[in-house]
């Protein structure tokens, strides 16, 4: 099987891609698509083909799926980047994909999502039956477009096999992103939780999505410890605002999810059941 992966340069991406060239099925290989040949050279090195073109040129896409049997979307534009940015990558692209990948006969599609498309907290964890109520302190252009291309591949032609991942706040390996959360979280009541899942288990996840057989609609991924605002300064090694004492979390449960279906239909254990396990293992 030929396994196109898109994003491979970014922070999930190029975490993603070595693990998965480590763990392909015997015979399996795999394409990334990156916009730059340089930055396409460790994977080749790693033994990946590598397609150079933008996610963005439909002409690129009939290149990048051509001959290939599941695709993993990795691709994502993030925080900082205009909403007009993150609605062309995150919705347009994946669209156009998905297109692509009917036209070229693929039969398994991996999209990489968020748990942030749930939006509003439901007082508990949130599963993957939820309907999406748009709304909460994390909601913004990066969530609506992942939705929105979720609800259109879901409704494509074609693209019968399905399978979607959706992420929680993601840590590890050098990623500066959990150094990065400081930039939100004096903002965020003391009590406030997020859920977080380590490079080495979305790898994990993301592959079990891919190969399992039987695997179908959406699963969540993450760990088995979200986190307070508190534990976002203690890891960072900062003093806690006294004013986030003052502040009231009008949902503790918003953007914790349920993992019970990847757990019980497709195996996922966590190889970091908390960041608190990933720190003192040495691999944040």
């Amino acid at each position: 099987m030929l396994i196109l992966v898109t994003g491979a340069t970014g922070q999930v991406g190029r975490r993603f891609v070595p693990r998965l060239l480590q763990n392909t099925a015997p015979g399996d290989e795999v394409r990334v698509l990156v916009r730059d040949a340089a930055r396409g050279e460790r994977f080749a090195e790693l033994g990946a083909q590598v397609q150079v073109g933008d996610l963005r040129d439909t002409d690129v896409l009939g290149k990048a799926t051509a001959g290939v049997e599941a695709v993993v979307n990795v691709a994502a534009a993030f925080r900082g980047v205009p909403d007009e940015e993150a609605q062309a990558v995150n919705r347009d692209a994946a669209i156009e994909l998905g297109r692509a990948a009917v036209a070229s006969g693929v039969r398994r599609f991996v999209q990489v999502s968020t748990g942030l498309v749930y939006g509003a907290g439901r007082g508990r964890p949130l599963v993957e039956g939820d309907e999406t109520v748009p709304g909460g302190h994390l909601w913004g252009a990066y969530p609506q477009s992942k939705w929105e291309a979720e609800r259109a591949l879901g409704a494509m032609d074609g693209l019968d096999d399905l399978r979607i991942g959706r992420l929680p706040f993601v840590y590890g390996d050098g990623d500066p992103h959990l150094d990065n959360v400081m930039d939100w979280a004096p903002n965020w009541p003391a009590m406030q939780r997020l859920h977080m899942g380590h490079h080495a288990d979305v790898a994990q996840g993301l592959q079990r999505l891919l190969y399992a057989p039987g695997a179908t609609g959406v699963y969540n991924i993450a760990d088995d410890a979200p986190v307070t605002t508190v534990d976002l300064f203690q890891l960072n090694g900062v003093p806690v605002p006294r004013e986030a004492y003052d502040k009231d979390a009008a949902d503790p449960w918003h953007s914790v999810m349920s993992t019970t279906r990847i757990r019980h239909e497709l195996g996922y254990r966590p190889l970091f059941p908390s960041v608190w396990t990933a720190r003192d293992a040495g691999a944040l």
